[in-house]
C-alpha cells in the first residue's frame, strides 16, 4: 500500500500534521510520498520521497486541508487515486474526518474499514479542445468587466433553453451544489445524484432560474457579446480569459473523484455544514 501526503501550505498546524503522517506511515513500513507545494513550506520530509503531484501513483492521498486543497489535487493528479480529507479548512464538505481523528482513521483504512464515495465531475471542452481541468465542484462563466452584464445563449442537448443577461452562469455539479451554485439561488442536491446543475448569476430577467438536468446533458454556452471577453472559472482554482467567439461545451467528464468514507449517513454531515455555511 502506498500513500501521498498533501497539505494546505497556509496553515502551519495543517503542515505539522502532514509529517506526523507522513512520519507515522513511514515508520508503520508503508511508502510515502509528498507533493512539492507541501515540501516547500516544511523542509522536514525526506527529499527523496518529494514528487510533483502530477506524478503521484499511490492507493491512496491523505489530504490536510480544506475543500480548496481537495479541489488542488483534484486538477492536478493524472489518476483518480481516493482521497482521505482531514479537515483543516472552513467547512470542510468534501472532508471526512477532523483533525483529532486522522490517526484513528488512517488505522482504519489500513484495515480496509472503509467504502470509497464516487463523485461525478464535468469536462469543459474550448473549440472542441478539452484543455482545461475537470470540475469537480463547478464551470462557472463569468463577466470580464466587473460591474458590466453578459449576453448568453444556453443549449441542453441542442435545443436553446435559455439566453440571459446576468453576472455569469454556473454549471455545477451535485458536490458544488452546496457552493457558488448555491449563492446563486440553485437547489441543494444529493451528492448521490447524477445531475447537473445550470443556475444564472443575478440575471436581469426573473424568469431566469435555475435548472437540473441530466449530468449526460451536453451544455453548450454562447457569448452573444462579441467584443466583450468572458472568464472561465473551474472549482475556484483554475481561471482563464476567453475570446468573445469562444465555443464552450461542457459534458460529463469520464473520470469521476473518489473519497474515502467511513460511513454512508450523508445527511448529518451536511446539514450540520449547512449551518455553519449559513
Amino acid at each position: 500500500m502506498r500513500f501521498g501526503v498533501v497539505a494546505r501550505r497556509d496553515r502551519p498546524e495543517a503542515l505539522k500534521l502532514a509529517y506526523r503522517v507522513y512520519d507515522f506511515l513511514k515508520v508503520s513500513g508503508y511508502d510515502v510520498v509528498v507533493d512539492e507545494d507541501t515540501y516547500r513550506h516544511l523542509k522536514e520530509f525526506e527529499e527523496a520521497d518529494v514528487l510533483p503531484l502530477e506524478d503521484f501513483d499511490v492507493d491512496f492521498i491523505i489530504v490536510i486541508g480544506g475543500d480548496g486543497t481537495i479541489l488542488r489535487v483534484e486538477h492536478k493528479t493524472k489518476r483518480d487515486i481516493p482521497i482521505l480529507g482531514v479537515n483543516m479548512g472552513t467547512l470542510g464538505f468534501l472532508t471526512e474526518v477532523e483533525p483529532h481523528e486522522t490517526f484513528f482513521a488512517i488505522s482504519k483504512l489500513i484495515e480496509g474499514e472503509y467504502y470509497i464515495d464516487e463523485r461525478i465531475k464535468l469536462r469543459t471542452y474550448l473549440d472542441g479542445r478539452a484543455s482545461v481541468p475537470d470540475a469537480l465542484n463547478e464551470v462557472a462563466i463569468l463577466t470580464g468587466i466587473p460591474g458590466k452584464i453578459i449576453h448568453l445563449r444556453y443549449y441542453i442537448d441542442g435545443g436553446l433553453a435559455d439566453e440571459i443577461r446576468a453576472d455569469g452562469l454556473i454549471i455545477s455539479t451535485p458536490t458544488g451544489s452546496t457552493g457558488y451554485a448555491m449563492s446563486a439561488g440553485g437547489p441543494f442536491v444529493d451528492p448521490r445524484l447524477s445531475v447537473t446543475v445550470i443556475a444564472p448569476l443575478a440575471p436581469i430577467a426573473l424568469s431566469s432560474r435555475p435548472m437540473v438536468v441530466p449530468a449526460e446533458s451536453r451544455i453548450d454556452v454562447r457569448n452573444m457579446a462579441l467584443k466583450r471577453e468572458i472568464v472561465l472559472a473551474i472549482d475556484g482554482q483554475f481561471y482563464t480569459y476567453l475570446p468573445p467567439e469562444t465555443e464552450i461545451t461542457i459534458k460529463l467528464s469520464p473520470r469521476k473523484a473518489k473519497f474515502v468514507r467511513f460511513t454512508k449517513e450523508i445527511y448529518p454531515k451536511y446539514t450540520l455544514r449547512l449551518k455553519k455555511r449559513f
